[in-house]
């Protein structure tokens, strides 16, 4: 058994033999009160699932492990030049709770190497289909084509015990993660390059690797991935394409099946696609001002009429978040360190400046900041990644880390069939009126 599958099987272990005997003790012990609004309203805000990898604060973020995102780029293992937390580290620690020495995620970085070869035939598969079908139906569709190789589906129908779930869900994790840059990155140069694929450099880390076929070279830009792969990994488990990873994979789907429900949850406007409106939101702003450098006035000005014709401005406001986003923060510093005269960087900046204010004087407006969106697009610009339409895959290939490493914990600790209850209309009204 390989260092990280005994450690997480050590810790599974420990923490199912917790949960068991918490839920002897507190079972029938109510944790919330569920209203009529919530029933109606995507239950919002309805504490119904464990997630162990990351969780969600108002104030802070998201914390993994307990972690924010400051101290995970203080704290994780760096890439070669010593700046950018590499993903791996990140992985790890959601993983088994411990943050990784530089050998471990060393270690790591070479099993998802060794694990890296994509069937030949999930390229065939991506061939198929026409250039101009979305890149995001294009990664689903790879996905399932991997799943040919899903040992959780060939020792299901071998007959595995429930004890074993576990073990095989690690290990089409690894090799899902070990496979999505590959992927991506196919999709990236067939969609947009015309076929021009860049073999992979097994030399490199798996951000850096990712980079290198995207056809992106320059250490800036690896760390850009490296940060980008880490910051947009995991945000706990309410949010669609984590819930909806989690439900299929409670059904016993192995994970190619749940980490392709969940991207095409990630692919929704209101989720994962969010990223490209906002870039796309900015760059018909300047076309509309006739100029690359607008003043806050001018900006002001479009942000108003934006508001006044019914629509909300892309990337600002979050379900949950009362602060700006440490996700946004963090791209902030880094466009700060690496790319501070970057035109389209500074409209960003200039934005940052104008919408809160203007969202708070609205007064309805619980959070008026910017979210994880409001950024990452504008970086991506300034390093020639204008293909708007891609920025979700990239969204995709990071979530995974953190979907598939809770879908791990999942099968670890035995969790059902997510089966939530349902009412109609009438019976609302009817419970209504036995209340009064």
């Amino acid at each position: 058994m390989d260092p990280l599958k005994q450690k997480f099987y050590k810790k599974a272990s420990e923490l199912g033999k917790e949960i068991k005997a918490l839920l002897k003790e507190h079972g029938t012990q109510k944790i919330d009160e569920v209203t009529i609004k919530q029933i109606y309203g995507g239950a919002r805000g309805i504490k119904m699932m464990v997630w162990e990898t990351s969780q969600l604060d108002p104030m802070d973020g998201i914390r993994f492990r307990g972690f924010s995102i400051p101290e995970l780029k203080e704290k994780l293992p760096k890439g070669p030049d010593g700046k950018e937390p590499r993903p791996e580290g990140l992985f790890w620690l959601m993983l088994v709770g411990e943050v990784p020495t530089d050998e471990e995620v060393k270690w790591l970085t070479d099993q998802w190497t060794t694990r890296s070869n994509v069937p030949e035939h999930v390229f065939k598969v991506l061939d198929s289909l026409p250039k101009s079908a979305h890149p995001m139906t294009q990664f689903t569709s790879a996905i399932m084509a991997m799943q040919t190789d899903s040992v959780f589906m060939r020792r299901y129908a071998e007959g595995m015990s429930k004890t074993e779930y576990w073990d095989a869900a690690y290990e089409d994790t690894m090799n899902l993660i070990a496979r999505l840059p590959r992927v991506a990155a196919y999709i990236f140069r067939r969609t947009y390059h015309n076929n021009m694929h860049i073999a992979p450099d097994i030399s490199q880390d798996w951000a850096g690797n990712f980079a290198h076929m995207l056809g992106i070279e320059g250490t800036d830009f690896k760390n850009l991935m490296r940060l980008y792969m880490t910051i947009h990994a995991d945000h706990e488990g309410g949010n669609a394409s984590a819930h909806t990873t989690h439900l299929v994979g409670s059904t016993l789907s192995d994970p190619y099946l749940s980490l392709a429900a969940g991207m095409n949850a990630l692919a929704g406007p209101l989720h994962g696609l969010a990223n490209q409106e906002v870039i796309k939101w900015i760059f018909k702003m300047l076309d509309a001002l006739g100029t690359k450098e607008p003043t806050k006035e001018q900006i002001a000005d479009y942000v108003n009429s934006t508001l006044a014709s019914g629509k909300v401005i892309p990337g600002y406001g979050h379900a949950v978040l009362r602060r700006p986003d440490p996700r946004f923060m963090a791209q902030k510093e880094f466009a700060e360190e690496y790319i501070p005269d970057s035109k389209i960087v500074q409209v960003v900046w200039n934005v940052f400046e104008v919408v809160p204010d203007i969202l708070k004087g609205l007064g309805k407006v619980k959070n008026p900041w910017p979210n994880v969106d409001a950024h990452s697009g504008a970086i991506l610009v300034h390093y020639g990644l204008d293909q708007y339409s891609f920025y979700t895959v990239l969204f995709g290939v990071s979530r995974a880390l953190g979907v598939l490493s809770a879908l791990c914990w999942s099968r670890a600790l035995g969790m059902p069939l997510e089966r939530p209850k349902s009412m109609t209309t009438k019976a609302v009204k009817e419970a209504i009126k036995a209340m009064s």
